[in-house]
């Protein structure tokens, strides 16, 4: 009996924990990035890619440094359906990721990509910048920084 009561524990734990990251189709996330009052940063990553991992304490940066500003950061994890939300839950956790973090349900690379951005070839870290207001729309394939992000956005608010 106590071990059963264990199992449902530790089941009902891994149910909260799916239920907090959200799963949204890249037609959710180009949705989500469209209100023209504000200047999205977006980022592609997964937690088998040891430049994103690299990367995530920038975003964590860039969420601080423009907190009062009308400027959200998002980062859209593209880790295998076959993983659990709860170890990147964890791993959210182990590394401190403060911007909120979504998990992308599109599994079809050919379905999502070019309709992120045509230009992407596919490759992670992969980030958008957009400011739907301002029709301005920037992709960068490849690692970037803080300090390169905000000179974007610099420029894209003033």
């Amino acid at each position: 009996m106590k071990n059963i009561l264990v199992f449902v524990l530790l089941l009902c734990t891994g149910v909260a924990a799916n239920a907090q990251i959200p799963h949204y189709s890249a037609d959710q996330i180009i949705h989500r990035c469209s209100s023209k009052d504000t200047v999205y940063i977006v980022n592609f990553w997964a937690t088998w890619c040891a430049p994103c991992i690299g990367e995530l304490p920038e975003f964590n940066k860039l969420k601080s440094k423009h907190a009062e500003k009308p400027v959200k950061v998002l980062l859209v994890s593209l880790d295998f359906p076959s993983d659990n939300s709860y170890k990147l839950e964890g791993f959210l956790k182990r590394k401190n990721v403060s911007p909120e973090v979504v998990w992308l349900s599109d599994t079809n690379p050919n379905d999502y990509i070019p309709k992120i951005d045509k230009a992407w070839g596919g490759s992670i870290p992969a980030t958008i910048i957009v400011s739907p207001g301002k029709q301005f729309k920037k992709f960068i394939e490849g690692t970037i920084t803080e300090r390169e992000i905000s000179s974007i956005v610099k420029q894209v608010l003033d």
